[in-house]
Formats: structure tokens, sequence, C-alpha cells
């Protein structure tokens, strides 16, 4: 599964770029006020007809098919083709390609490709999260290094937020922490610092869905982390009857978070 996934993100990301690349492009507005692309379509196209492909038997879930939206099934792909439009659009390369499998509630596979920053982060058929190196060929798997979350100091924890969503309401729970630095990303490379140790917490108190958050998450769950309801701090869960997510936490082990 993993390397069907890994394969089809790197297709969708260089329908991606062959577009950002361009310089050229429409932004139209989905019925949601959110942005979409030619980008987003190209990258959902390949990715959606490559997993039906490979996965017949199992229910796909996309961001870009609304039909899909109503679907439910205890087991189900999950994909947000162009994570990051707005960072897209304002040609900032924090963008990702998110891909993910979903069983009994919990991401137990993902990958996260951000195609203009050159970064690509999967679950190993282990569940185990890596980062891999290299050329990224679409077909030859390149060298690959373990990713493991931080051991956080609590008197001065490393933070980052969403960078086209922050507010004020994140600033005042960030600031209940000790903060040794704090930094902003976009799309789901927020997961991916902390899985691999460059970040201790990613708060998120406002609306994402499923298919933003699920590959991110399997990648830090497989580095060790964790991400968590902001509300009660039970575990996020997937599947939900609208594909919305509650505002979350995610984290390293070892962060101690406070309640609401």
């Amino acid at each position: 599964m993993t390397r069907v996934f890994r394969s089809l993100a790197l297709e969708g990301g260089a329908k991606i770029m062959e577009i950002y690349d361009s310089g050229d492009f429409d932004v139209e507005t989905k019925s949601d006020n959110s942005p979409v692309t030619a980008a987003d379509k190209a990258a959902d196209a390949v990715i959606s007809d490559g997993l039906r492909a490979a996965f017949s038997d199992i229910l796909l879930i996309t961001e870009e098919q609304a039909a899909t939206h109503s679907r439910r099934s205890d087991s189900f792909i999950i994909v947000d083709p162009l994570d990051g439009t707005k960072e897209f659009i304002k040609r900032r390369g924090d963008f990702t390609v998110n891909i993910a499998y979903v069983k009994d509630g919990q991401p137990i596979r993902g990958v996260v490709y951000a195609p203009a920053r050159k970064r690509l982060f999967y679950t190993d058929a282990n569940g185990r999260s890596v980062e891999e190196i290299g050329a990224h060929d679409q077909v030859s798997i390149g060298p690959q290094r373990p990713v493991s979350v931080s051991t956080p100091d609590n008197d001065g924890l490393v933070v980052v937020a969403s960078k086209s969503h922050r507010d004020q309401a994140t600033d005042d729970f960030i600031g209940r922490f000790a903060v040794k630095r704090s930094t902003s990303a976009g799309s789901s490379l927020k997961f991916c610092l902390l899985a691999t140790g460059e970040a201790d917490l990613y708060p998120r108190l406002g609306r994402t869905m499923e298919w933003d958050t699920a590959a991110g998450h399997a990648v830090l769950a497989g580095a060790g982390g964790k991400v968590v309801r902001f509300d009660d701090h039970t575990p996020l869960t997937y599947g939900k009857p609208d594909y919305a997510n509650p505002f979350f936490i995610a984290h390293a082990p070892g962060v101690v978070l406070k309640k609401p």
C-alpha cells in the first residue's frame, strides 16, 4: 500500500509543479468559500484514478470529489491532492499531497509529499515513519532515514502553528506554555516537523477536515507522536459523520498539555 501511495503522491506532485512553475493559473471558489485551482484538480485526477485501480475494494474519500463525502466505511483511503492551496496561490511553497489509509478510526498509513520543498515522508510497511531523501524517483525508492519525535523541554518548547490560519485564540493558547521558539508552516508539513523532532507542539484552533490531517497524523503517529482533541485530550478519530475535525493538539509525548 505504501509503495502505491508514494508513487501516486509523486505523480500528483509533478502535476502540481507543472502548473506552479507555469506561473499562470486561475483560482476558483468552492461552495465552502475555499479556493481551488487547476493543480488541485489535476493532482486529484491522477491520484484518485490510481487508487481506484489499485484498491477497488476500499472506499475512497477525496476532498475534490464531493460525491465521496457522504460515504462511510470502517476502513477507507482519504486524499487531499493539494493541501495548502492558499500557500500554492501565494507561491510560498508550503503545500503538500496527502494520502492516508484509515482503519477503525485511526490513520495507520500515510504519505505527505511537499513537492516545492522536496520533502517526502511516509509510514513504512511496519507503520514506522521515514523521510525519503534523494531524487524522489516515482518508481525507485531512494534512501530513507527514520524519523522520531523530540524529547521536549517544557521549560522551552518549539511550537509550530498555521501560516494562513493563525489567530488570537491560537496565540493565547501558545502563551500558556514556556516557548523557546515559535514558527509557522503551511499544510500538513506541521505534523511532519513534529515527526522529525523539529517542533514539539502544534495546536489547531480552527476548522479542518479529515483529508487535511489524516496523512500527517499517520506520519506523526509512526514517529511516536500524538494527536488529541483540544477539549478533552482524547485521541482524534476519523470517519466522523461529516469528515470535519474538532480543534486538536498534535504533540510529542512529554509535552505537558494545558486543559482548556
